[in-house]
């Protein structure tokens, strides 16, 4: 039997993300695995020197990672904490790489990752963050298609 003790699930709390959750719940459940939920606050690209910025980074990060904390408290339906062990990662960096560190630094043995986030479709004609993660994972990756999601050959 292959060894699905521990399960990463990296999430932006998107809709997508939402739908691929169920699978990782679902395994974590029959397997009696461990999940950790990652949400990683990505890195921001604000030019110096801009021009009447008066609000500090500092601030928009510890709202980000505030939001983050209370939506990443919420996702998990209660009557699943009961059953499952849950542990809760909020990091900030580009989101591949950190999940790519995380599935390490846990040791990992699945990644379940929606194929597509919040920037939908054009940014998957770029490169998609669930594709560098497969590309790049030291272990087995889910990818998980959201059911109502448009799919368009480039």
């Amino acid at each position: 039997m292959i060894k699905i003790e521990k399960i990463l699930f990296p999430t932006d709390f998107s809709s997508c993300a939402k739908h691929a959750l169920k699978y990782a719940l679902d395994f974590a459940l029959e397997r009696g695995a461990k999940l950790y939920i990652l949400h990683v606050i990505p890195k921001l690209n604000i030019p110096v020197g801009t021009g009447g910025l008066t609000f500090p980074v500092s601030k928009l990060y510890d709202d980000m990672e505030q939001t983050a904390k209370k939506n990443i408290h919420h996702l998990i339906p209660k009557r699943f904490l009961e059953k499952v062990k849950v542990e809760n990662i909020i990091v900030r960096g580009a989101p591949f790489q950190e999940i790519i560190k995380a599935a390490k630094k846990y040791d990992v043995d699945l990644i379940t990752i929606a194929t597509h986030g919040r920037t939908g479709i054009s940014h998957a004609l770029l490169g998609s963050t669930a594709e560098k993660v497969v590309r790049t994972a030291p272990c087995p990756v889910l990818c998980v298609k959201y059911p109502e999601h448009e799919f368009v050959q480039p």
